[in-house]
């Protein structure tokens, strides 16, 4: 099964910085639109951002001009920057991965991000 794996969460203060990363040798990125969703304690799974692969990228409301996602073909790999942190960012992150047409979905197991003072 084909699987993706995060890095990069932690416990962080308000106002702090972390860096997601998530890669696969499973399959090749460069086909396929990238997305890193969230879940918070009690609530459903949000789309955080996205970035196509044509490089185009969104973000919801509550993280744009905050958070960053990028791409490296050439690494199969994506992150996501996330600046100024607020604890209502608490959350696990899930990177995902959707091929043209959602023909191939895949997950990661996701990764804790915690903002606390």
């Amino acid at each position: 099964q084909v699987q993706l794996v995060e890095s990069g969460g932690g416990f962080v203060q308000p106002g702090g910085s972390l860096r997601l990363s998530c890669t696969s040798s499973q399959f090749t990125f460069r086909y396929y639109d990238m997305n890193w969703y969230r879940q918070a304690p009690g609530k459903g799974r949000e789309l955080v951002a996205t970035i196509t692969r044509f490089d185009s990228t969104n973000y919801s409301d509550p993280v744009r001009g905050r958070f960053t996602i990028s791409r490296d073909d050439a690494e199969n790999s994506v992150s996501l920057q996330m600046n100024n942190l607020k604890p209502e960012d608490t959350a696990v992150y899930f990177c995902n991965a959707q091929s043209v047409n959602k023909k191939y979905i895949y997950w990661g197991q996701g990764t804790q991000v915690t903002v606390s003072s």
